[in-house]
């Protein structure tokens, strides 16, 4: 076995990546304090070829040489905007005709591994502050939440990391109805 040269992975340019089709999610951050974690949600973002990042209250935003250790220049490809408040960003995503889920342990949560994105819908995810999850009013404006099934110790996994889990898993469905049309 050898490994994958960059140049055989054929990645798309900036422009090319600009251009291409997205898949129907926008990913709403809820105070993430760590700069580390939101530059991984951006290369993340970048990796599923998500719509649109959306950063609010305390979520720090580019420039900053933090968040580019971790983002490795996503900050530049993933369509991004920061706003105050993340009830405001529901309520416009709402009035826009996207199903708004948030990423939390809730009494009436899905497991991810049973979640599927219905065809012709657009999505939001909402993930939340890195001790406090998403803040309550935010819960209660959401239209249902995504729980991520754990087996250890731990009540949860790093933000950045729940993002990867639940990213992968809604990106998998993606590119399977796409190779099916």
């Amino acid at each position: 076995m050898r490994k994958t040269t960059n140049e055989e992975l054929h990645r798309p340019t900036p422009e090319a990546y600009a251009r291409m089709p997205k898949m129907p999610v926008t990913v709403v951050l809820d105070n993430v304090r760590s700069l580390n974690n939101v530059g991984s949600f951006f290369r993340t973002c970048d990796a599923f070829a998500v719509e649109r990042l959306v950063l609010c209250g305390i979520t720090g935003t580019p420039p900053s040489r933090e968040l580019h250790k971790t983002a490795l220049g996503a900050e530049h490809t993933v369509a991004w905007e920061y706003r105050e408040r993340t009830v405001d960003v529901v309520a416009d995503l709402h009035a826009a005709g996207c199903r708004v889920v948030a990423v939390e342990q809730a009494d009436e949560a899905v497991s991810l591994e049973v979640f599927r994105l219905e065809p012709g819908l657009r999505y939001a995810l909402v993930f939340g502050n890195e001790v406090d999850g998403v803040a309550q009013e935010v819960v209660d404006l959401c239209d249902g939440a995504i729980e991520i099934p754990q087996a250890g110790t731990k009540h949860s996994l790093n933000v950045a990391v729940a993002g990867g889990a639940v990213l992968w898993q809604l990106f998998a469905q993606y590119r399977t109805r796409l190779r099916q049309e």
